[in-house]
C-alpha cells in the first residue's frame, strides 16, 4: 500500500472538489468507487460552478465580518441559505453567533448567486 503525502491541508468547497474531481475523471477515464459515490454526491447537491462560488466567497470574504474563517465562508457558499435565520442555523453548528445585521448581510450579498443555483 502507497503512503501519500499530505501537501497542503486547506477546506474545499462543494463546486471545488466537482471541478477537481472531473479533472481526476478525463486524467484517469475511470475514477474509483469512492470517487464515483463522491462524484454523483456532489452533481445531486450542487449546481453551482467554480469560478460562481469562487465570486461569492470573494464576495462574502470582501464584507469584512469579524470572526469569520475562510471554512465558514465556504460552508455559506455550499448551502446558500435563504433567510438570516437558516444562516444562523448554519453558524451555530460552528458556535459562531453573529449580529441580526451581520446575518441580513451574508444573505443579501448571497442573492445574486442564489438565482444562479435554482
Amino acid at each position: 500500500m502507497s503512503n501519500p503525502e499530505i501537501i497542503d491541508k486547506k477546506p474545499l468547497g462543494l463546486a471545488e472538489v466537482k471541478s477537481t474531481l472531473k479533472k481526476i475523471h478525463k486524467r484517469d477515464e475511470e475514477l474509483t468507487f469512492r470517487g464515483g459515490k463522491t462524484e454523483d454526491y456532489i452533481n445531486e447537491v450542487t449546481s453551482t460552478t467554480d469560478k460562481q462560488a469562487k465570486d461569492a466567497l470573494k464576495k462574502l470574504e470582501g464584507l469584512e465580518i469579524g470572526r469569520m474563517k475562510t471554512e465558514h465562508w465556504i460552508k455559506i457558499v455550499d448551502i446558500m441559505p435563504e433567510s438570516a435565520e437558516h444562516l444562523k442555523v448554519i453558524m451555530s453548528g460552528f458556535n459562531v453567533t453573529l449580529k441580526k445585521e451581520d446575518l441580513t448581510k451574508i444573505v443579501d450579498a448571497l442573492d445574486e448567486f442564489r438565482s444562479v443555483k435554482k
